[in-house]
């Protein structure tokens, strides 16, 4: 089958190739070889390549820069897929387009099913929700797949910040009061593969992340703990961390967008399909020692 990916050297994107099933004629161009951005470009690739299968694994998720530029985020996040969801109609592709939990409000006490409805209170989150309508209204059948809080060995991200600020040897804030479920990429990326294996799977909103939901507070103590590390630890409020930000902002700083307070996702949709998300210790461990060997 041929596949193409679009976001492939992101961190989804790099565990996606990692895990490569036999028989995945694998595609994975550059922004710099394909703008997704240009319609004409996407149609003409498409159309060129002919995929049964597209993975749109790309976005602008540069969460607090996107309020300073949400024209670049809606371009990337919204008119993007938008290009390939209809470019794959043309080449009868299915598309798989990742999303986020940034969709919802905060507002809930509860995990946020797939139907439940959309409130987006920053510019990244609104520009994902566009993305997603903008792929199903075009191609219904597309899978539309939510995470969040991803980390992995692959570029920047959370555990890979905490164990950075962690061996500089200075106290260490994290905020508190926002809870998510930390969801590994390789885990994501079995998760994909694992659904398209299913040819019965419908189109329409998936969930998946880690099966555990804890603060950024929680989640920066399991990192420690993973690599036994004992920095000091200190948590703080989502208000806290806004003031020592501005405090330190420039002019060239992005603004702080707003965060959900609450954004953890059920996933009991997927589980139907027989796709088990896993603990944290179940990835975060091997994870973090992974990075450390790394670096040493």
């Amino acid at each position: 089958m041929k596949v193409l990916l679009i976001g492939g050297t992101g961190q989804l994107g790099r565990c996606l190739q990692d895990r490569r099933p036999d028989g995945w004629e694998l595609l994975a161009p550059g922004s710099v070889d394909l703008n997704i951005c240009d319609q004409g470009a996407v149609e003409s690739y498409v159309g060129r390549i002919q995929p049964q299968l597209i993975i749109n694994a790309a976005a602008y998720n540069a969460v607090d820069e996107a309020e300073r530029n949400p024209a670049a985020a809606m371009a990337l996040n919204a008119d993007g897929p938008r290009h390939l969801a209809q470019a794959a109609q043309k080449a009868g592709a299915r598309l798989v387009h990742i999303s986020t939990d940034y969709v919802f409000d905060g507002a809930a006490s509860q995990p946020y099913s797939e139907d439940a409805p959309t409130n987006p209170i920053n510019a990244y989150g609104k520009s994902k929700r566009a993305g997603e309508l903008a792929v199903l209204q075009s191609l219904p059948q597309t899978i539309v797949l939510r995470t969040s809080w991803l980390y992995s060995e692959y570029g920047a991200n959370f555990v890979k910040t905490m164990l950075r600020l962690a061996a500089a040897g200075k106290p260490i804030r994290v905020v508190n009061d926002q809870v998510g479920a930390p969801t590994y990429a390789g885990d994501l990326a079995q998760a994909i593969i694992q659904l398209l294996r299913n040819p019965d799977a419908p189109g329409g909103v998936y969930h998946y992340t880690g099966a555990t939901a804890l603060s950024w507070y929680g989640f920066a103590r399991h990192i420690f703990q993973a690599a036994g590390l004992t920095p000091e630890l200190l948590p703080i409020t989502t208000s806290e961390y806004i003031v020592a930000a501005t405090s330190t902002a420039t002019a060239a700083s992005p603004a702080i967008a707003a965060r959900p307070g609450y954004s953890v996702l059920s996933y009991e949709k997927i589980a139907r399909c027989g796709i088990q998300p896993k603990p944290l210790h179940a990835s975060l461990d091997s994870m973090v020692k992974k990075i450390l060997n790394l670096r040493s």
